[in-house]
Order: structure tokens, then C-alpha cells, then sequence
């Protein structure tokens, strides 16, 4: 296999955030000597999270086997996972803002057609659902764990507890008609067709969808990290990974 340099568009700090945390888990294991220093392995990590490069290529790439390379890569992942901020966290963060925005993604997956509990009908392909938590700036708050694709998004946001976890800290949250029902601080557009809207109703779903239109800039962070485009692991890990990456960009965006 050929060998070219190749860049990773992902700040230092994160790089450093992620060597300091390696460094502190081979103290509490009592590693003697790796392949990879713990600043290699964080590099290697990042370059599969941020690039999707598959394990066979970085191995080539840092001269480890590609059992090490997986290796590394998963212990690097269950690192960053274990620091992911819980829902509480999420919601006492949230406590400060003016209000938060939610909203729903769907991660695709490599599945067959007979895998029907991976399927969204409404995005027409295999995938994992993802509930995000944005601020009123569009910035990435928290991200769930990620539940099959034919899950609908109210039904999800309600599994995870969002619902109540914004409730008890009566902050007010905006989503879109597909969470309408839950009631409670979720503010969600006026339902029914545009034409059969009155003024007063049409003027409120474009002061609602201009507000909500920020969530988008959180779920292009989540996408930013090119792994999470087309997953092709196991749907067990991909929750790990989610969180992974959430870690690494609130430790980046903290410095």
C-alpha cells in the first residue's frame, strides 16, 4: 500500500485535550512502552474520527498492524466516551441560556433492506437516530445515544428523557412539528397545511423557523467529523462514538 502525507482539519487543542487523557490512562494501567506514543495514538484516533479513514490505511500510515491500529482507536474512543456530558449536564448547562433548540438526525448506516428496525421511512434509508441539544447560537450542547433510524423522533426524544429533563429546569426548548404532542416547555410550529393557516398562524411558523433554523449549524458540527456520514461498524459502537466525538468538541470549543 502506498504512503502520502495527509492533513487533519482539527484544532491543536483537541490533539493535546485527547494526548493528556491518553497519557493519564497508561499511568493508571502502568504501561511500560507502546508502538504509538500517547500523542501518536491521539493523532491516529483523531485522523479516524475526523477523516473516516478505515483502520487498514492508518495502519499503513503510523507503521502499526491494523489489530493495533483498532486497538488503539477503540481504548482512545471509550477514553473520550466515559468524559461525554450526561442529559443533566446538558440541561444545567442549558439552565443559563435563553432558551434551547432540539431537533433530530438520522447517522446512515451500511445495512441490508432486511434490517427494518435500521430503516427511516422519512429519510428513506438505513440509520441511526440522534437527538441534539443546540443553544440559541447553534452551538452543539449534547448529543444522545443512538437508537434504530425507524425510531420517530418524538418517540425518541421521549426515551431519553429530554422532555422532562427540560421541563424540571423550565427552560423553554424549540423543535418542529415532528415532536408535536409533547407538550410541556416544547414549543413546536402551528399544525396543518400553509394555506389553510390563518395570517396570524403563517406569521408565527416563520418566527418559529427562523429561530429553529440554527440547529442546523449543531448538526453540521456533529458531521463535521466525516466518520458519523456513512457508518459501517457495528450499531454498538456508534454511541460510543457519538460521544467521542461530542467530548472532543466541547473540549476544543472550552479553550
Amino acid at each position: 500500500m502506498l504512503v502520502y502525507p495527509s492533513g487533519v482539519d482539527v484544532s491543536s487543542s483537541a490533539l493535546r485535550f485527547l494526548s493528556t487523557k491518553l497519557r493519564q490512562r497508561r499511568r493508571e494501567l502502568g504501561t511500560r512502552w507502546r508502538r504509538l506514543s500517547a500523542g501518536r495514538q491521539a493523532l491516529l484516533t483523531l485522523a479516524h474520527l475526523r477523516n473516516g479513514h478505515p483502520y487498514a490505511q492508518l495502519a499503513t500510515g503510523f507503521g502499526i498492524g491494523t489489530t493495533t491500529a483498532y486497538r488503539y482507536i477503540t481504548e482512545a474512543v471509550e477514553v473520550l466516551a466515559a468524559l461525554a456530558p450526561t442529559l443533566a449536564d446538558a440541561a444545567r448547562t442549558a439552565s443559563s441560556k435563553a432558551f434551547v433548540l432540539l431537533d433530530g438526525t438520522l447517522l446512515p448506516i451500511d445495512r441490508i433492506a432486511a434490517d427494518r428496525p435500521y430503516y427511516s421511512g422519512k429519510h428513506k434509508r438505513h440509520g441511526m437516530n440522534v437527538q441534539v441539544l443546540a443553544d440559541p447560537f447553534g452551538r452543539l450542547l449534547w448529543a444522545s445515544p443512538a437508537l434504530p433510524g425507524a425510531v420517530h423522533d418524538v418517540r425518541a426524544a421521549r426515551e431519553h428523557g429530554i422532555i422532562d429533563a427540560l421541563a424540571e429546569t423550565g427552560i423553554t426548548c424549540w423543535a418542529d412539528k415532528g415532536y408535536r404532542g409533547v407538550g410541556r416547555t416544547v414549543r413546536t410550529p402551528c399544525w396543518g397545511r400553509w394555506e389553510t393557516l390563518s395570517t396570524g398562524q403563517q406569521a408565527v411558523n416563520r418566527s418559529h423557523a427562523k429561530i429553529r433554523a440554527l440547529v442546523e449549524q449543531a448538526m453540521a458540527t456533529l458531521k463535521s467529523w466525516r466518520l458519523l456520514r456513512k457508518l459501517r461498524c457495528s450499531t454498538t459502537r456508534i454511541t460510543g462514538l457519538i460521544q467521542a466525538v461530542l467530548t472532543l468538541h466541547l473540549a476544543s470549543s472550552e479553550r
